[in-house]
């Protein structure tokens, strides 16, 4: 396989005749850091060009995960009646499958939204409800649609089939050998885990419950989405959202899961860790208290059952698989630290208690999430 490179990189845009060298020169070129190598080139009429290679993995094989960009833009070219869909997507160039190379125009009008909301401490309900409208028109529009169905799931890996199954798989068969790859404090989650059967039969329960029903992202989280820069001036359109690598036909409560675990993660994340502190101690001194979320995650699902009314009629349920799916979210978070950060802290309990609440309780759980009462979410309010 060809292996990209800062070098080289130039020269493969020309070979693919992605550019005309003849026209342009390259004005910067810029090394993105990420999973795969990404490098962003600039040139002198202000063009931007991105291109990303799928790396090796461990295994020292390729995992296919831009095969779903590439299945995204097919599905959009093989069904014309979705066109207005792609305004909320990056803008694909050109896909080498056989060196798993995909290029983009980029956008640089657009900023990373989990970036956004780092840096800025802005939590605009303006953002919120583009966010709930744009994934309520994705799910809305292929709802049910049996020949968007066939289309998807033929192009669907093995890695991708029932992402709840796949976890639980993770933790109730825990290998011989996990003992070597996490520390003593890294144990402690499957120990707890397994502590509380109401946690593993609510998660079980859930995967018995998963329904797919319509194109997923199944990767939403708000570093798969981005920002206009401009958009305190524009009414609405805000978003696009962006690496479908994991595209699939799945159950749009599992999106919003995703999605709103992000919003509640970023409480969790901002806690004050310290062993002279309590849980509640902790909860209590967050940088980004959870008060300061709801207005955002109350509007964006607000503005989704807008879009979407219908879902409540065919899913009366749908409302607790979107808390428990935000559970769920909370302890695939717990996975990504023990695999890379190694650790499991007061901020990993803390996240455990609220995952275990929103998976096991999730009726009483709904203020919890959205900062207001379950009948305002019902179908007469939207």
């Amino acid at each position: 396989m060809f292996t990209l490179s800062v070098k080289n990189s130039l020269d493969y845009l020309n070979q693919r005749n992605l550019i005309d060298l003849s026209t342009k020169s390259l004005v910067n070129l810029d090394v993105i850091q990420a999973k795969n190598f990404n490098v962003l080139l600039t040139f002198s009429d202000g063009k931007k060009i991105l291109v990303k290679q799928e790396r090796l993995n461990p295994k020292e094989k390729i995992g296919g995960d831009f095969l779903g960009e590439k299945s995204i833009q097919e599905f959009w070219r093989n069904f014309p009646e979705l066109e207005e869909l792609n305004q909320f997507l990056p803008q694909l160039i050109d896909f080498d499958a056989e060196n798993y190379i995909v290029v983009y125009n980029y956008l640089g009008s657009y900023q990373d939204l989990y970036q956004f909301y780092l840096k800025d401490k802005i939590f605009s309900t303006a953002i919120a409800s583009s966010i709930g409208t744009t994934l309520g028109k994705i799910h809305r529009l292929t709802f049910q649609k049996q020949d968007y169905k066939i289309f998807l799931q033929q192009r669907e890996s093995d890695s991708q089939l029932h992402p709840v199954f796949h976890l639980i798989n993770k933790l109730e068969r825990i290998p011989p050998e996990i003992f070597g790859m996490i520390p003593k404090d890294g144990l402690k989650f499957f120990a707890l885990y397994q502590r509380f059967d109401s946690l593993g039969k609510a998660i079980a329960e859930l995967g018995d419950s998963y329904c797919a029903c319509c194109l997923t992202h199944n990767d939403l989280k708000l570093n798969n989405i981005i920002l206009d820069k401009n958009w305190k001036n524009k009414p609405d359109n805000l978003v696009k959202f962006i690496d479908w690598e994991r595209l699939r036909w799945g159950d749009p409560a599992f999106d919003l899961g995703m999605l709103i675990g992000n919003y509640i993660q970023m409480w969790l994340s901002s806690l004050m860790i310290s062993k002279s502190l309590s849980i509640e101690e902790s909860l209590r001194l967050a940088t980004i208290p959870l008060e300061t979320l709801q207005p955002s995650i109350g509007t964006l699902m607000l503005a989704y059952l807008k879009t979407f009314p219908d879902i409540l009629q065919t899913r009366p349920d749908f409302l607790k698989q979107v808390v428990q799916f935000t559970g769920f979210a909370l302890i695939q978070q717990i996975q990504v630290m023990l695999q890379y950060q190694k650790t499991f802290n007061n901020s990993g309990i803390a996240t455990l208690q609220v995952a275990k609440s929103l998976l096991c309780r999730p009726e009483t759980s709904l203020p919890t999430v959205f900062g207001a009462t379950f009948t305002q979410f019902s179908p007469l309010s939207v």
